[in-house]
């Protein structure tokens, strides 16, 4: 089994940083894709960027040149780092990754953390 744990959230005036982790644990072969998604109430969950594992990674157009997406496979984490924050950033934040638990693709599975509340004060 496979758990994604985010941790970096709470609460900043407008204009500050946060910085998000999300560790993968468990019996992990290989972690493809990693992503950040958020929801705030009453909204639909959305996208907010992706790390593939060369690094290669896209931002929503409202987060570019603001939030920077990164990983570090050693230690099967991602991380996002958020700056310039608005009140509009204000959500709860979910990592999730692409994980393949043996060699077999066909062990490979879609997993999600827990959220993490981020709340941006005007």
């Amino acid at each position: 089994q496979v758990q994604l744990v985010e941790s970096g959230g709470g609460l900043v005036q407008a204009g500050g940083s946060l910085r998000l982790s999300c560790a993968a644990s468990g019996t992990i072969f290989h972690i493809g894709m990693m992503r950040w998604y958020r929801q705030a109430p009453g909204n639909q969950r959305d996208q907010v960027a992706y790390i593939d594992v060369d690094g290669s990674a896209d931002y929503l157009d409202s987060v570019k040149g603001r939030f920077t997406i990164s990983r570090d496979n050693a230690k099967n984490t991602v991380y996002l780092q958020m700056n310039s924050l608005k009140p509009e950033d204000t959500a709860v934040y979910y990592c999730n990754a692409d994980v393949a638990a043996t060699i077999a693709p066909s062990s490979l599975r879609d997993y999600w953390g827990q959220g993490t509340q981020v709340t941006v004060s005007s």
